[in-house]
Formats: structure tokens, C-alpha cells, sequence
């Protein structure tokens, strides 16, 4: 009996195949590291081959860890992690190395572009910020500075889509990339003006066909069905991008429900749903992104902070370097142990912390890379508990700020992340945000999702409302309303938040500019 869906989710630190009975139940997983590597000072890119192999040896695992797999499985569906920029030639050989989206050299690039005046026409089309992690800016980015990368070239993948290539042979990528990358939403095809605007006509044909795996799907190759103890012909289906799987999972679309999705890890990810075409907000500043759901005229709304828990583990820093020095060694387990504790040793004085730690500066709801994280309003009165309270208040005001340019905040937040299973965050994030906070029993939620569009994609369910019944519902814990006291402080707070981001942005500018005076004063000796 056919009665497994795999799903493969090729993250950036962890590649993983999933096994998940017809009803949503997870069987088993098997997972490796992934890996990648530096170029330069701002590069990162991944080896092609290294991760074909790699994932080929997450299934091989689930097939030792589940009795016959290869007669059960009904399906393979594929995701991992967005953006980057993978190629192939005519012989379906890589060309190169895969760039990230971690990988920042199309910097300038973007910059350059979003001071074109055409980028509101562009955004108009895509509903997505520029940001150098795209395909596109990557692209042109090699046209106008490294055109030798792009010889022998014949087709530009994701990663999924890469996957997708060695599992069925299809050159495809799926609505959600192709279209915040190149396309417009509305039609879920590539628009001829945004990639004029890019400046990539010439690389039109390094497009593959978009495939709705939702719709459509094609059959495991005999060579991956040799690599892979598979049988050929087994259907295999194109997931969308892993951030919209995550939110399918994790519980964005389910209809009657008032809900958005918040993924909290290193970086923040916000997510609205957007019921229509219409429904969709667009915003002044040209930032998040607009992605398509695999359901008819249904799209999430995205904007990512850069730094979330990033933020946390540097203060919990300081606090381990202050007792090394003497002579105390914490582990993090055991500082974070003590978070509560300091959380509660915070008094009621008003302290904000901008949370923007990481080094690339900030990208939602705006884009600066010159942002640095700050604490305002310090006193003689302020100890560590509230400098940690801060940190998490500013976490919180973070997320806050990236809802509140998609439109009103939603009566429930789906949570999900590594963080979520801090109760004092939660509590916090669900005062800020002014919703009731809910997460999930399900600990892979973009595999999850993945494996949902294959189950409507073969007619397991006939729509992923359906689907969502079973898959998502019986796995959601009990919402924990917001504390009205919180709110109220929140509400309270917000507007300075917003104000001193502001106020500041002249302040990081100057900073950045003294830095790279100091660079070139240093070059000398």
C-alpha cells in the first residue's frame, strides 16, 4: 500500500527527508549537516554535487529506518532553503558553485538599483523588496563584474530546484521564487519588465518553466530511483519555497482563523495572508516580500528582521564574558537557564533596545545596512534584569514593526522557531503584538508543508483546506491569550520605538562612515 509522503527540506544548516503517514502523522526523519563555505569577506556559496549527495543519503537513512519503504511511498515532494543563485549547463552539469542567499557581494548592486526610479514599477510587479540574497541582483551582479562565471550556462535553479533536477530530470522552479524574483503575482509569471529593469534580457533563457506543484507533478528517474533504493516512476512534486511550506505547516493558511505566522530563529520571519490579489498591502519604503501560496489567488506577505534571537544570544554573551573573567565558566544552556530570573528582576522603568545586532545591518521593515542595535533611555536606576528585558521587549517591538507594514495585526500568531518554546517570549511577543500566542506539536513544519502540497497534488485531499484539518489542527497546542497589562505597555512603547529608529538613522550612517575612515587610516601602516 502507497502510503508515504517524504518530504525533503534542504535548509541551510540541516538537509533533512521527513516521512509523514496520509494523515499528517510524522514516521520518521533522517537528517545531516549541510554544508558551505565563505568567498571573500562577503561571499558564501555550496557545493552542488556535495548536496545532491547529501540528500540522497537522508533518504537512503529513512529507507533503514521504515520497513519497506520503497513499496510504501507515494510520493516525494521537494523544498529547501529560498533565493541564491545555482546553475547548470546543457549536459545538466553544474556550473560552478551555488551562491546563498547568504552571499552579499550584489550589495552595491542593489543599492544601486533600488535608487532607480523604476524600482516602483517593480515592485508594483513582484511585491518584493530588492534584497542581494535574490537571483536577480546575484545575476547581475556576475554580468557586470564577473561574466566569466555565467559561460556555458544554460539554466539558473534554487536549491530546491536543483534537487528537483537530479530527482526527475525537469529544469522547473515554482511560483513562489519565480514570481517575487522576475514575475508579477497576479498572473504567477515572469514579467518582461522587471527583468529588463534587472538589466538581465540577455539571460532570459536562464529561466526554467515555473510548475505548480500543487497542480502538477513528475515521476522519479530511473538514475535517482538507482541512487536513491526508490522505485522510478514514483511521483515527485516541486514545493515551494521552504519560508512558504514553514508557514503552511506551522498553521498561515486556515480559513475562518484570524492568523499570522512568525518564525523565530536567528532572524525574524513575519508572515501575513493575503486573500486575494487585492488583498495584498503594498508599502512605501519597497521592502518584504509577496509570495504566492499553492492555493488559487492566495499569497503570504513577508518582512524579515535580520537579527531575532541573535540579539539574545549576544547579551547572554556579555553575561558569560563578564563571569569568565572571573574565573566562571557558563555554558549557554546554563546562562539562558537564567533568563527568566533576570526577566524578572526588571523593573518597570521604560528601557528600549533597537535590535538590529547583526552586521548586515537591517532589511524588514526597512532596508539599512548601516543599522546598529542601541539601548535608549539607560539610567543609574537600570541593572542587567532590565537590559535583558529590553533585549526581548526589542525582539518583540521588532516583529511589531514588521506586521505593522502588512496591515492590521492579526487576532492569533502561529509560532514557530527555536524560540518558541521560551514561554517568557512567547508571553512577551503575544503583549506586543496585541494577539494570542499558538504554537505547534510539529516540530518540522516546512517538510510538513512540502508534503501537504504532494497530498493535494495527488488527490490524497481535494484542497488544502481540507488537507489543513488534518495535517495542521490536531497538531496546534492551545492559544495563550495576551496579557492585557502587556498590551497596554506595548501599545505604549510602540510609537517611541518607531521614533528613535528614525531619529537614529543619521547616527548609524555617521558611524559607518567614521569606520571605513578609520579603515583607510589604518591601510597605511
Amino acid at each position: 500500500m502507497r502510503d508515504i509522503l517524504i518530504g525533503i527540506d534542504a535548509g541551510t544548516s540541516v538537509i533533512k527527508s521527513v516521512a509523514f503517514d496520509l494523515g499528517g502523522r510524522e514516521l520518521a526523519i533522517a537528517a545531516v549537516p549541510n554544508s558551505y563555505e565563505a568567498v571573500g569577506r562577503t561571499g558564501s556559496v555550496q557545493d552542488l554535487r556535495r548536496t545532491w549527495a547529501d540528500t540522497v543519503k537522508t533518504l537512503v537513512e529513512l529507507s533503514a529506518g521504515i520497513e519497506n519503504l520503497p513499496g510504501r511511498v507515494a510520493a516525494i515532494a521537494v523544498t529547501g532553503q529560498g533565493d541564491g543563485t545555482w546553475m547548470i549547463d546543457s549536459d545538466g552539469e553544474p556550473v560552478g558553485k551555488g551562491w546563498l542567499w547568504l552571499d552579499a557581494r550584489a550589495g552595491e548592486t542593489v543599492e544601486r538599483l533600488r535608487g532607480d526610479s523604476g524600482d516602483v514599477e517593480r515592485f508594483s510587479r513582484t511585491g518584493s523588496g530588492l534584497a542581494a540574497c535574490q537571483q536577480g541582483p546575484q545575476l547581475r551582479w556576475m554580468v557586470d563584474n564577473a561574466p566569466e562565471m555565467l559561460r556555458g550556462a544554460t539554466t539558473a535553479f534554487h536549491c530546491k530546484d536543483w534537487l528537483y533536477f537530479n530527482l526527475t530530470g525537469q529544469r522547473a522552479t515554482d511560483p513562489s521564487e519565480a514570481n517575487f524574483t522576475f514575475g508579477d503575482f497576479r498572473t504567477r509569471q515572469y514579467c518582461d519588465e522587471v527583468i529588463s529593469f534587472l538589466g538581465l534580457d540577455t539571460l532570459k533563457h536562464l529561466l526554467p518553466d515555473i510548475v505548480d506543484g500543487a497542480a502538477s507533478h513528475h515521476a522519479l528517474s530511473q538514475t535517482a530511483a538507482s541512487a536513491t533504493g526508490l522505485p522510478a516512476g514514483t511521483p515527485v512534486v516541486l514545493g515551494y519555497v521552504d519560508v512558504v511550506c514553514t508557514a503552511l505547516g506551522a498553521g498561515l493558511y486556515d480559513p475562518g482563523t484570524d492568523a499570522g505566522c512568525s518564525i523565530i530563529g536567528s532572524t525574524g520571519m513575519h508572515m501575513r495572508l493575503a486573500t486575494s490579489a487585492e488583498d495584498v498591502r503594498l508599502n512605501r519604503d519597497l521592502t518584504g516580500y509577496t509570495m504566492c501560496m499553492p492555493i488559487p489567488n492566495t499569497y503570504t506577505q513577508m518582512q524579515s528582521n535580520m537579527a531575532a534571537t541573535l540579539n539574545i544570544d549576544w547579551i547572554l554573551s556579555i553575561a558569560g564574558g563578564v563571569l569568565k573573567g572571573m574565573g566562571v565558566e557558563k555554558s549557554k544552556g546554563e546562562l539562558l537557564a537564567h533568563v527568566d530570573g533576570w526577566l524578572q528582576e526588571a523593573k518597570g522603568t521604560p528601557l528600549l533596545f533597537e535590535p538590529y545586532i547583526s552586521e548586515a545591518g537591517e532589511r524588514g521593515p526597512f532596508v539599512d545596512a548601516s543599522a546598529r542595535a542601541s539601548f535608549v533611555g539607560l539610567s543609574s536606576t537600570h541593572g542587567f534584569g532590565d537590559m535583558v528585558r529590553a533585549v526581548f521587549d526589542g525582539l518583540a517591538l521588532a516583529a511589531r514593526d514588521c506586521y505593522a507594514e502588512m496591515g492590521p495585526l492579526p487576532e492569533c500568531i502561529r509560532l514557530t522557531g527555536g524560540a518558541a518554546r521560551s514561554a517568557s517570549l512567547r508571553r512577551i511577543l503575544g503583549g506586543a503584538l496585541g494577539a494570542s500566542i499558538q504554537t505547534s506539536e510539529r516540530d518540522e513544519a516546512g517538510a510538513a508543508g512540502v508534503a501537504m502540497i504532494a497530498a493535494v497534488s495527488l488527490g490524497i485531499y481535494p484542497s488544502m483546506a481540507d488537507c489543513v484539518g488534518d495535517w495542521v489542527r490536531p497538531h496546534q497546542r492551545l492559544a495563550e491569550p495576551a496579557d492585557a497589562e502587556l498590551v497596554r505597555r506595548y501599545d505604549a512603547l510602540f510609537p517611541a520605538y518607531q521614533q528613535s529608529r528614525l531619529a537614529l538613522r543619521p547616527v548609524w550612517h555617521a558611524l559607518s562612515h567614521a569606520a571605513g575612515t578609520g579603515d583607510q587610516q589604518e591601510r597605511p601602516k
